[in-house]
């Protein structure tokens, strides 16, 4: 039976830690031009109420070829409400671009490379934004589809990296609804 939403969100760390270890490859076409419902897991309560546990990641093709995204903030409902995008003058709420590229040739502090990677230092954030250390691993939870995606968080320091206990889930959600350039050019 395939694991839901819901199944993973139930899960504690070392589950989650497990099918990340498990997970299965991602067919990257099936991520373009759609965005995914995102849960926040395995934060501490008070970084939790600090931040966000809903939240949107979006996936678009570029005319070059390249494959990337954007993050939005969501209104904070219960994960049984509609994933409802965050507005600011009639236009979505967005942060942490990122490239969708392959784990090969990345240093990870865990074995998290059957997927692929979101590379924020590669996504046109501003230069000072702490996001561009940020590297998610994201595999599908499920064999053969990508409706259901795992990731995790850690930070490239440049000699060392460093492992987080931020785990999210990924939902497949909407078509595009609209595209974010990139704070900068890249």
């Amino acid at each position: 039976m395939p694991l839901t939403l819901e199944d993973v969100v139930l899960m504690d760390a070392d589950q989650l830690d497990r099918l990340m270890r498990e997970g299965h490859p991602i067919d990257e076409g099936a991520l373009e031009e759609r965005e995914f419902d995102g849960v926040s897991l395995n934060l501490p309560t008070l970084i939790e109420k600090l931040t966000w546990t809903k939240f949107c990641k979006v996936f678009h093709r570029e005319h070059g070829g390249a494959l990337r995204g954007w993050n939005c903030k969501v209104e904070q409902t219960p994960l049984d409400s509609p994933w409802i995008l965050t507005q600011k003058d009639g236009r979505p709420v967005t942060y942490g671009h990122y490239r969708v590229v392959s784990p090969q040739g990345y240093r990870m502090p865990r074995p998290y490379d059957r997927g692929l990677l979101l590379d924020y230092g590669k996504g046109g954030n501003p230069r000072r934004d702490p996001t561009a250390r940020v590297r998610d691993p994201i595999v599908a939870v499920n064999q053969g589809s990508s409706a259901l995606l795992l990731g995790w968080s850690y930070l490239d320091l440049g000699l060392t990296t460093l492992s987080t206990p931020s785990f999210f889930v990924l939902r497949r959600g909407a078509e595009l609804s609209h595209v974010a350039a990139p704070p900068r050019l890249v």
